[in-house]
């Protein structure tokens, strides 16, 4: 039953992490630097020390205690991390949601997944047991279902007209995204590295009291803050270069509105971890494929995100077809993780 568990909670993270990016479509007269920014400071400051705070007993007396060196390695993993959501909000820019978060979380699902146990020796461990080959072949078909949706993607490229593709996303580039796409995907993978490095937090956290179904809120302040180092320091850069400072006072912007939307979408994005977190703990043995699951769901909600949201206007019989295979296959290999964990309980 714990797996079971895990797997749901997977799954309401990834309906956070694959809906988050819809308040940001709300915000009016700010440059994407500026909202950005101001988003992150709910989900990369507010909420994880709000949401830590309630979870954890004494915890500034946790984080004060866990050992320097966790505590550089969950920072200094959570700061390559937040390249990979600095470019991760350029993916959505040139690719739309549906298209970008499968590029990205694919490459974020293989190398997040495999690295950990890699890292930590325990591949070949793995893949002598059924259950770990189960794992394994559930990560593949993810795969196989990301390359499909990347298939469909260029299908769209090439069958509809540049006038669609800009009303369905207005600065819609592939060439540009998938590059943009890569690399934001790979860096991605850095937070799955982060909560391995900081589990020793995780266990300081369950020593003084908190629910193991709560302990990487602890590690998350460090992670995230990393993240926000980042992010910060980029955005500030652009709204210096592109003097876009005066977004933040700009009286012909709705900026009480604007900042409800950006809190709306920074605290959605942090759920996404925050059930992650509760879901990695009920995984068992082979908690870091978790992170498949987790991935997975990203990619099947936003993709029907996508979907309602009309990006796929204007494409083909065979291209929505495509589409439509691949978000079935992604969502088949969480079942085929979700049983390789069960064969491990």
């Amino acid at each position: 039953m714990a797996v079971i568990w895990g797997v749901v909670l997977h799954a309401i993270g990834g309906f956070a992490s694959g809906s988050f990016y819809l308040p940001y479509k709300k915000v009016e007269g700010w440059a994407w630097e500026s909202y950005w920014l101001v988003g992150g400071v709910f989900s990369w400051v507010l909420a994880p020390l709000i949401f830590a705070l309630v979870t954890v007993p004494n915890l500034f007396e946790v984080l004060a205690a866990a050992p320097t060196e966790t505590k550089w390695w969950s920072y200094f993993w959570g700061v390559l991390w937040g390249f990979g959501g600095l470019t991760f909000g350029l993916t959505m820019r040139y690719l739309g949601l549906s298209l970008g978060m499968a590029v990205v979380m694919g490459l974020c699902a293989v190398f997040g997944t495999l690295v950990p146990p890699i890292w930590l020796g325990q591949f070949g461990d793995l893949m002598r047991t059924t259950s770990g080959q189960v794992i394994v072949l559930g990560l593949a078909i993810c795969v196989l279902g990301i390359a499909i949706c990347g298939i469909a993607g260029m299908m769209k490229e090439k069958s509809v007209t540049e006038e669609k593709k800009k009303e369905a996303v207005a600065e819609f580039d592939l060439k540009k995204g998938v590059l943009v796409a890569i690399f934001s995907g790979v860096m991605s993978a850095c937070f799955s590295f982060g909560v391995t490095a900081g589990q020793p937090i995780a266990e300081l956290a369950v020593q003084n009291g908190a629910d193991p179904l709560f302990m990487n809120c602890a590690p998350y302040v460090y992670i995230l803050l990393g993240g926000l180092t980042t992010n910060a320091l980029w955005c500030i850069y652009l709204n210096i270069k592109n003097k876009t400072y005066g977004d933040y006072r700009n009286v012909s912007a709705p900026a009480v509105r604007n900042i409800v939307f950006c809190a709306l979408a920074g605290i959605t994005w942090y759920l996404q971890f925050f059930f992650y977190g509760m879901g990695d703990s009920k995984m068992g043995e082979y908690r870091f494929s978790g992170w498949t699951l987790h991935m997975a769901f990203i990619i099947a909600f936003s993709s029907f995100w996508g979907l309602y949201l009309h990006e796929w206007r204007g494409a083909n019989r065979p291209t929505m077809r495509t589409i439509t295979i691949g978000i079935a296959t992604v969502v088949f290999s969480t079942v085929v993780v979700g049983i390789g964990n069960y064969l491990a309980e």
